[in-house]
């Protein structure tokens, strides 16, 4: 079981996501109240059936520490949706600096981006413009929430009131 739940702190921002086991054991420990159920999914005891979570809300208010998206490789591919951002290829990716290091690039969601291994060795030291390789899409640092509702696979419909009134549904 693979379902994902929306955690939803005391005043009802998001806050993360987590397994529907974990929600359920939240749950059942009367840490927290379901929001909403799974439509027809069940999970299931030897003489009980609980309705399975989509959103929780915690009973008592946690207070969570500024949230960013962490720079990582993965979440760099996430974010450019594992598209070379000068072709559009989806195999063979790596990370380009779209101002080379060698000339003062620094390594943040401003100048990274996902580029293929032949558009990468091809840009080579350049950048963008000087490559006539021109960006798909400019790099972003996103927001928290963005990423959760963005760039974190499948979510649910109903998680889109607490995600932004922007959002779309993830591939």
């Amino acid at each position: 079981m693979g379902k994902k739940v929306l955690v939803l702190n005391q005043d009802y921002r998001a806050i993360t996501v987590c397994s529907a086991q974990r929600a359920f054991l939240l749950i059942y420990m009367q840490k927290a109240e379901a929001i909403s159920s799974a439509k027809g999914l069940y999970l299931r005891t030897v003489s009980k059936s609980y309705p399975l979570p989509s959103i929780i809300r915690l009973n008592q208010y946690v207070h969570v520490p500024y949230k960013g998206v962490v720079l990582s490789r993965q979440n760099i591919f996430k974010r450019d949706n594992y598209q070379c951002q000068y072709c559009g290829a989806t195999t063979d990716l790596t990370l380009d600096h779209v101002l080379p290091r060698s000339r003062g690039g620094l390594t943040s969601w401003d100048n990274l981006v996902t580029a293929c291994k032949q558009c990468n060795s091809r840009k080579g030291d350049y950048t963008p413009e000087e490559a006539q390789m021109p960006l798909r899409r400019k790099p972003f640092k996103p927001s928290f929430f963005m990423f959760l509702r963005d760039f974190s696979g499948v979510i649910d419909e109903e998680w889109m009131p607490y995600l932004g009134k922007s959002a779309k549904l993830g591939a």
